[in-house]
């Protein structure tokens, strides 16, 4: 697995009408792999989050939404930025991903964390308890899905499941390659670094260069080469030369870029790529409105030489 350059799509709000929105959300995923972008993510919410959009705006369930998407797509890996553990028993989520992973012929990236959306919690009837207990609760997942991943049929009395020989099959491979977002840095980096292939760390531009340190001392303790643990960060990218830093909220300032497609490779290379991260998935608005084509791929074109590997 290699996450280089990734999109993810961050909202289903287009201004279309609903028989369209689906039509827009494979625009987007032909434009960036035709682009050369080798992963496309979803969010797995059921309401829009704050600082994108009220609760009420379309947001598809993220895993029936990719395997539609593998059907239409050959290239590009797909999954989730990234799956709320709390959302699914783990040996459904399971399933889900070892089907994506045969629809899509081996493109499918199992990316996980705790859940943190209460309102979606607090609405829906999903338990949401304190971050202890959501850690806990994924820690105990990754017991059964990791197993089930690989063929084998764990039998698991937990705290949080229970499981009797569970399995999934067909699987097209033995291994999915695990993304987890985070950056915790007593929990989160350690367990990706037990655990995980890729962490997409969430944190501001002016925390990377910590965070990566913390991420090679976690990897060495266990004696784990830090190079095989691969790390993206998720940024904004509003495409629009037209946009100012004053135009961006002070939530988003140390997570998002603008302006041309120029201006927006400049800033990731300086802020992101020359940190040591080694990819970039970009989350991007053309102009303040919906999908606009062709601004991704601009931005591709600018970012593929800076990306080696």
């Amino acid at each position: 697995m290699t996450i280089r350059l990734g999109l993810q799509i961050p909202n289903f709000s287009y201004g279309t009408g609903i028989p369209e929105l689906f039509p827009t959300v494979i625009a987007q995923a032909q434009e960036a792999e035709a682009a050369g972008y080798d992963s496309v993510f979803l969010m797995d919410h059921f309401y829009q989050l704050p600082g994108l959009g009220t609760p009420d705006q379309p947001m598809l369930e993220a895993y029936t939404a990719l395997g539609a998407l593998a059907a239409v797509t050959e290239k590009v890996q797909l999954g989730t930025l990234v799956t709320g553990n709390t959302y699914r028993q783990p040996t459904l989520l399971a399933k889900a991903i070892t089907t994506l992973d045969v629809i899509s012929a081996g493109r499918a990236i199992l990316g996980i964390g705790t859940g943190w959306y209460e309102l979606e919690h607090d609405s829906l009837g999903y338990e949401f308890g304190t971050f202890t207990d959501r850690f806990n609760k994924l820690g105990e997942a990754l017991q059964i899905i990791l197993p089930m991943l690989a063929g084998e049929r764990p039998t698991v009395e937990g705290t949080y499941y229970r499981t009797k020989e569970a399995m999934a099959e067909p699987r097209f491979r033995d291994h999915i390659p695990l993304m987890i977002g985070g950056s915790g840095e007593k929990k989160t980096i350690p367990l990706a670094a037990k655990h995980f292939d890729h962490l997409n760390v969430i944190a501001g531009f002016d925390e990377l260069p910590r965070k990566l340190r913390v991420v090679k001392e976690n990897c060495e303790k266990i004696d784990r080469d830090p190079a095989t643990l691969e790390t993206s960060m998720l940024v904004v990218a509003i495409i629009d030369e037209n946009v100012t830093a004053d135009a961006i909220p002070d939530d988003f300032k140390q997570q998002a870029v603008f302006g041309s497609p120029e201006q927006i490779a400049d800033q990731i290379k300086t802020k992101v790529l020359d940190v040591g991260i080694d990819g970039i998935i970009i989350s991007p608005v053309t102009s303040l409105n919906g999908y606009q084509p062709g601004g991704a791929t601009a931005v591709a074109e600018l970012l593929k030489p800076l990306l080696h590997g």
